[in-house]
């Protein structure tokens, strides 16, 4: 659960959100089923085209939510949002918004307590665990650290770990975003934290071969 920093409610957002999911969940439908943040939240918005041309054959299901962390991820898993489902594959991708506030090992512990909780909900599902996304502009260099790069790039080896290729398979598509020098270009994250259209379809061009694999 979230909740509102100044009145220790809980986040209306978040609540309201968390109840549509669960209303998707309850049909039953999807096969495919994204958790995140608001990177993956965007592939309703700015990547809304590409998704339906990429995934609509698996009725898949965008369960990305602005603002979350890994604690509030495992908190919808574990409050509903995979109740009524039976999807083939589950992507994650999350931890980006613990940069900063937590360390590589904490965010690894989250990302792996969510691929836990989706092993135990939906155990015959193969989970499709992605790196964290590189951020910042900049790679990250001795002169010239990139502090959130380099928390990034240690929880992505530990989380890395977790995949056993039956269940849970990593996948590090990170690269694909970045230019020949390690900066990301602002054509595809135009903040260098979320993708643009055409980051998303980066991003889609980079799993679906995968999802292929694993949907069948």
């Amino acid at each position: 659960m979230r909740f509102n920093q100044q009145t220790r409610e809980p986040d209306k957002g978040f609540v309201d959100s968390h109840e549509r999911f669960l209303a998707i969940a309850r049909l039953g439908k999807a096969k495919l089923v994204f958790f995140g943040d608001s990177i993956t939240a965007n592939w309703s918005s700015k990547g809304k085209e590409i998704w339906d041309k990429s995934f609509s054959q698996w009725e898949p299901a965008n369960f990305g939510l602005s603002g979350d962390r890994t604690q509030h991820v495992l908190w919808r898993i574990e409050n509903g949002e995979l109740e009524g489902l039976k999807p083939k594959a589950v992507v994650v991708m999350i931890g980006t918004n613990n940069v900063g506030g937590y360390s590589a090992d904490a965010i690894a512990r989250g990302v792996a307590k969510i691929v836990e909780a989706i092993r135990a909900k939906t155990p015959d599902a193969r989970v499709l665990l992605l790196a964290i996304f590189p951020r910042g502009e900049k790679a990250s260099t001795p002169e010239e650290p990139n502090k959130a790069r380099d928390t990034v790039a240690q929880a992505n080896a530990i989380i890395a770990k977790l995949a056993d290729n039956q269940h849970v398979f990593f996948l590090d598509i990170g690269a694909r975003f970045l230019q020949p020098d390690g900066s990301i270009s602002k054509e595809i994250m135009p903040d260098f934290v979320h993708p643009s259209s055409a980051g998303h379809q980066i991003w889609a061009d980079a799993i679906t071969p995968k999802l292929m694999e694993l949907m069948k």
